[in-house]
């Protein structure tokens, strides 16, 4: 048999109960979860575009963030969702192929995207005279570009090097959505190759974002702690907080799935752990960022008031 021939046509995806008791419960609470998701980066996405007091390089990032999340999560729950409601869990070839590609592509440019938020803290905290001409519109530009090519080209390769092999048997995916790791499970061909290709990114890709990202705050830490006054301190690492708590449940998640030995490959697992990255974490991401940030607050105040004043002008008048 040729290797870049399939002679499935569908996959099955077991989603993350096989018990059909629960899938009135599992669609109640992804629906939830999917509502939020939408909501709350939909709202962080319109603050950061339309409220001048959010025109900075930190928010034209935390801005891409919540497009990367609201697309992350739009690849993965609306088929989850459609299965609980039809009572079908078949998804097509090219369904498979799509859905592969938007959810690899917007986490790989998730993950340049939170290394270039690492470092632009540090800019602004070590360095906050030359902010402004480092850290410019035309340089957030330039940035957002270079990781979304990246993050499409990373994706191109995952997606291409997992479907160019052969399904001939088993089609069920013990996952909730087309995953890497549970589709070259099913693959009727030495997978070898492609567990290289998966690691060797996620290495280069994964670990030197990490890397990057950890010296980052090497050296924000370095800098928070010259500062004398306990207030600047505070003021200095509050910038940072929200961040930290996105890049550790990130990468926490990232790393367990991906960069470890075949033989800890635990598919029942991973379909947990990838809640973490696929659901949650976008879900989380604006409701960090927003309790934890006051300008983001005032915006979304200023936003409400604006509403508020255009529709007490345009009421008609009795």
């Amino acid at each position: 048999m040729k290797a870049n021939v399939s002679i499935v046509s569908e996959f099955i995806i077991l989603g993350l109960s096989t018990r059909p008791e629960l899938d009135t419960f599992m669609f109640v609470l992804f629906l939830f979860i999917y509502t939020v998701a939408l909501i709350g980066n939909l709202i962080i996405l319109i603050l950061t575009s339309t409220d001048q007091g959010l025109n900075t390089p930190m928010y034209f990032f935390l801005g891409l963030l919540s497009l990367l999340d609201i697309c992350c999560t739009s690849a993965v729950l609306p088929k989850m969702l459609t299965s609980y409601v039809l009572k079908s869990k078949v998804i097509s070839f090219n369904g498979c192929v799509a859905q592969l590609f938007f959810f690899t592509w917007p986490m790989g440019v998730e993950l340049l995207l939170l290394t270039v938020m690492a470092y632009d803290r540090y800019i602004a905290i070590g360095n906050p005279l030359r902010y402004a001409t480092i850290i410019n519109r035309s340089a957030c530009i330039k940035i957002a570009v270079t990781i979304t090519v990246i993050g499409s080209l990373n994706s191109m390769t995952h997606t291409y090097c997992t479907f160019r092999l052969p399904y001939c048997a088993d089609n069920k995916i013990n996952h909730f959505f087309c995953e890497i790791m549970p589709l070259l499970k099913l693959a009727c061909a030495d997978t070898y190759s492609n567990e290289i290709v998966v690691f060797t990114a996620d290495v280069i890709l994964g670990m030197c974002c990490f890397l990057l990202t950890c010296l980052s705050y090497v050296f924000i830490i370095n800098t928070i702690m010259k500062i004398r006054s306990a207030e600047g301190k505070r003021k200095a690492f509050s910038t940072c907080a929200s961040h930290i708590t996105i890049v550790s449940m990130y990468y926490g998640a990232v790393i367990f799935t991906y960069i470890r030995p075949r033989s800890n490959l635990s598919l029942d697992k991973d379909k947990i752990v990838s809640t973490l990255y696929a659901v949650i974490t976008p879900t989380l991401n604006p409701i960090i960022y927003s309790l934890r940030n006051k300008e983001v607050k005032d915006a979304f105040r200023r936003v409400i008031k604006r509403l508020v004043h255009n529709k007490a002008q345009h009421a008609p008048v009795m």
